[in-house]
């Protein structure tokens, strides 16, 4: 933890918006260097222009390899475009749209030019395919998502509306990259941009009362606080509280693309993460102002939930929350709805599904896993222990199979209008019930031989029979939900579990772990969980 954590941010913090923008323009990157090729992520490429990692040549040549792959799957539809916040958005949504326009693709971007949330561009893919046009459409959101202000992302969805696979990111980024080892001369670009207005903010926020109970937000009075953190949401929320009469305040109506209103998070960086305390510390302050205060990242994926009670919660307590209040209060859902959880999120959902009879869906990290249940209506809810997740709507179709930030912090509005309860004091009830579990993600030391053995790492190659004194009662490399491999290893106890996987940015692998029993008996799992991954890959 940086000894600056939590605290507002200095001119030394911000970010050099002129240089930041002329190396985007001027830097021209060498894919022979592994830092500076185009690599799809969980959540599109990302990287900043100062490190020649996001550049007008790498924006160009993945939008060229976006409209070659969808001519390759027959996606003839027009292609939604939206953009969050951060300095380098802009740019690259220039970029994009000169290379759609000289390749004949029918393009829609917001009507107002205004930024455009994750979850709202799902939600026009959704909306439009369901429409049956005789054609289908697919998307580009250019997001990094909560990283700092000097990063860029870069995102394609397919017409199912959510994130690409791994199938579809692999084959775009192979591609751009040959596209750029050829000097990018396979690609066709326009001056002029031939872009048609859509109106995704009203869209959007006109279809809310068919996912959240807004009438009841109403009629309890409830008094909400959102905080936008600089992000897309911040129109969003607006037009949520003129168009609804909700008694709803925007904490901080301000845009800067240096985030210099933002305190320090945990590593003393500028990131947009609602669900880290260090970042929420100014949001925090307001945390008695309000029946519930919420938090948005900058492309509004995200969601931090903040009570009088209970401050900011953890997401893994607030995915249990929701899932057991919308599985009691959405009566059209499908009987057989599964729940959907990433295999690093608490146990305690586990418990939550058994007790509501519900079969739960566990899959390997990162939302793609989610997109399938979700469209057909099999997966009722999705979510990850990183404060991401979507839900169908109350007639349980689709609504995103992105993740919505912006739905999961209206809902704690509804579950506190409904229950007369906040989802803090729900929570408390719930470990009343199944115990308090105790959860951490920390991180270990490892060189890329080590890391790329992990992401391979069979559950066989675990040797340890116990945890913390516990017998070990799984390894799994697969998880069970989907039998993905999982890109490293869980291990899991009738009273514990951690699960290893390697970053894909730093030289780390993270260690996500919980207890049931407390505190001591967590680090005793932390610490012998990094010496049983270390033997295994030979540290």
């Amino acid at each position: 933890m940086n000894d600056r954590a939590g605290t507002p941010a200095t001119a030394d913090d911000l970010v050099d918006l002129d240089a930041l923008l002329a190396a985007y323009h001027e830097r021209v990157p060498d894919v022979s260097i592994p830092e500076q090729e185009v690599v799809f992520g969980t959540s599109g490429h990302r990287g900043s222009s100062l490190d020649t990692a996001f550049n007008d040549t790498h924006i160009a040549a993945i939008t060229q390899a976006i409209v070659e792959y969808r001519a390759e799957q027959g996606t003839t539809g027009p292609l939604f475009i939206g953009r969050d916040t951060h300095a380098l958005s802009a740019p690259a949504e220039q970029t994009a749209l000169q290379v759609l326009a000289a390749n004949g693709v029918r393009v829609l971007a917001d009507a107002e030019d205004g930024f455009v949330p994750t979850p709202a561009l799902s939600h026009a893919i959704i909306k439009y395919n369901r429409e049956e046009h005789g054609d289908t459409a697919d998307g580009i959101v250019i997001t990094p998502s909560h990283n700092p202000p000097r990063d860029g992302g870069f995102k394609y969805n397919p017409p199912h509306g959510g994130p690409a696979d791994s199938d579809a990111t692999s084959w775009i980024a192979d591609r751009a990259n040959a596209i750029i080892a050829g000097g990018n001369v396979d690609v066709r670009r326009l001056d002029e941009t031939a872009a048609e207005g859509y109106d995704f903010l009203g869209s959007y926020v006109s279809d809310l009362e068919h996912i959240i109970d807004i009438d009841a937000i109403k009629r309890a009075g409830v008094k909400i606080g959102a905080d936008p953190l600089g992000g897309a949401s911040l129109p969003y929320w607006e037009r949520i509280r003129d168009h609804y009469g909700l008694d709803l305040t925007v904490v901080n109506p301000e845009v800067d693309p240096t985030w210099a209103f933002m305190t320090l998070d945990w590593d003393g960086k500028i990131r947009m993460d609602p669900s880290s305390p260090s970042a929420m510390a100014s949001v925090l302050a307001h945390k008695d102002d309000f029946d519930v205060l919420t938090g948005n990242d900058a492309d509004s994926d995200r969601h931090g939930i903040v009570t009088p009670d209970g401050g900011l919660m953890n997401p893994n307590h607030y995915l249990a929350v929701a899932i057991e209040y919308l599985y009691a209060h959405r009566p059209e859902w499908r009987d057989d709805a599964a729940i959907g959880k990433t295999l690093v999120s608490s146990s305690i959902i586990d418990s939550v599904a058994e007790s509501l009879g519900r079969r739960l869906w566990e899959v390997p990290v990162g939302f793609k896993w989610f997109v399938p249940g979700l469209i057909d209506g099999s997966v009722a809810f999705g979510g990850e222990e990183s404060a991401g997740a979507s839900f169908l709507r109350k007639d349980g179709t689709a609504w995103t199979t992105d993740k919505d930030g912006i739905i999961l912090a209206l809902l704690a509005s509804e579950i506190t209008a409904v229950t007369g309860k906040t989802p803090s004091q729900l929570y408390t009830e719930l470990t009343e019930r199944f115990g308090a579990p105790v959860y951490q993600r920390v991180d270990a030391a490892a060189s890329k031989e080590q890391k790329a053995r992990l992401s391979k790492l069979d559950g066989d190659a675990i040797t340890a029979d116990t945890l913390a004194g516990d017998p070990i009662t799984a390894k799994l490399s697969k998880a069970p939900g989907n039998d993905a491999a999982v890109g490293g290893v869980k291990v899991v106890t009738d009273r514990a579990w951690f699960a290893a996987r390697p970053s894909g940015t730093e030289d780390v692998y993270k260690i996500y772990a919980e207890s049931f029993v407390g505190q001591e008996h967590l680090e005793q799992v932390q610490r012998e969980a990094k010496e049983i991954v270390d033997a295994a890959l030979g540290a």
